[in-house]
């Protein structure tokens, strides 16, 4: 039993390959990145990430997430129909051309393949004889669909709470009054490989190669499904990693109501139509919250009084390695004071082999940090700071 179970994972990682939506979110993840690329060295001769930043993010975490959501969905017995997986895949595509990544998100794809496939069983749309492995809507099918939804969703969050916050892209923007001031852009997706019970034999009629294996007298195909979760988020008020954690923590407590509710679809089947809605709905009133709270308060990346803020720190830079951090205000080079960009740059020429910062970090707490430089280092120390946008004539590092 064992080495059956065994080898049907074998087979069902090896059709991975088949599904479009593993080579698109490659795709989708490569043009992020140069487009965020772009975006950065047009504010500041320099991009932050490379362009690979987002390919590095796409995949890695979400192997090990999805291990663990497959571990509990095969576990637990939830069959999900083949109708269901081929809605979402053509929902991500669909969502990704309204260039909204966020929409790319478990709720929106999976969410609304849910009412796709209610309506293809009641209505018997004329789908492909591969696609349909469901006859009728009074399965236990579909309570099914919402518990992977809702485990999709506390996925979500964790990757959100844990790696969203990082690499965030620092931008300026114009305010109403005409003021430069800097935000963040955190713009990701990535890929949960989720491995999925499927009904019957539907993909054998065409594919008879295709592994079933029998529970309870009942035929079952194992099949590995990329799940995308687009995430986007834009912070002006505050810092980023707390920005982004606090929505983190939101969509994980998010997910865990929904996956208490959905579980109430086995008794009540007019639960699980309810809970996917309310998935879609509640999932759309977080990010909803989280845009008005950031378009009402104030401005945190702004021009102050004493010293310069920093806006962005380049990896592997000088910055970087004096462990400079975003939101942290330089008052001080090399014992000068200074009040804007061209003030640090003429400080930091005082001394071309040695660098003495005065710094105030993001608790008030002022610090120095000091570190010798080297022929070859970054000539601003891989710091962006809020400034003034400008053509520049040298070449972008």
């Amino acid at each position: 039993m064992v080495e059956e179970w065994v080898f049907e994972f074998l087979k069902g990682t090896g059709k991975l390959i088949l599904n479009p939506v593993f080579y698109f979110l490659f795709f989708v993840a490569a043009y992020l990145g140069v487009s965020r690329v772009k975006h950065e060295r047009k504010n500041f001769s320099v991009r932050a990430e490379n362009a690979y930043f987002e390919l590095r993010q796409l995949l890695p975490i979400g192997l090990l997430a999805g291990m663990v959501l497959s571990i509990i969905v095969v576990g637990a017995g939830l069959v999900i129909p083949m109708e269901t997986i081929v809605f979402t895949a053509a929902l991500t595509f669909l969502w990704c051309f309204t260039t909204k990544v966020r929409w790319m998100a478990p709720v929106y794809t999976l969410g609304f393949a849910f009412f796709a496939t209610m309506f293809a069983i009641e209505q018997q749309w004329p789908l492909p004889s591969f696609v349909k492995s469901v006859t009728n809507t009074e399965e236990s099918i579909f309570p099914a669909i919402a518990i992977l939804l809702a485990l999709l969703v506390i996925v979500e969050g964790f990757l959100i709470l844990k790696i969203g916050r990082k690499g965030t892209s620092p931008k300026l923007v114009k305010s109403k009054r005409g003021q430069t001031i800097g935000i963040h852009e955190a713009k990701r997706i990535w890929m949960v490989p989720v491995f999925l019970l499927i009904p019957g034999q539907a993909l054998q009629v065409h594919l008879v190669w295709w592994p079933v294996f029998e529970i309870g007298g009942n035929s079952y195909s194992l099949i590995l499904v990329p799940f995308a979760i687009g995430f986007y988020q834009r912070i002006q008020g505050t810092l980023p990693k707390e920005a982004v954690k606090l929505l983190g923590q939101r969509i994980i407590v998010f997910g865990m109501l929904l996956l208490l509710l959905s579980a109430a679809g086995y008794w009540y089947p007019l639960a699980a139509v309810g809970v996917v809605a309310l998935a879609i709905i509640g999932r759309e009133f977080i990010s909803l919250r989280q845009r008005m709270s950031e378009d009402h308060a104030p401005f945190y990346f702004s021009k102050r009084n004493q010293g310069i803020m920093v806006l962005g720190v380049v990896p592997d830079s000088p910055a970087d390695k004096m462990a400079l951090q975003v939101g942290e205000i330089v008052t001080k080079v090399n014992g000068v004071k200074i009040h804007d960009e061209k003030g640090f740059y003429e400080a930091l020429q005082k001394n071309g082999a040695h660098c003495k910062l005065e710094v105030i970090d993001v608790n008030g707490q002022i610090r120095f940090v000091q570190r010798a430089l080297y022929e070859g280092d970054h000539h601003e120390l891989g710091l962006l700071f809020v400034q003034d946008e400008k053509k520049w004539d040298s070449e972008a590092v």
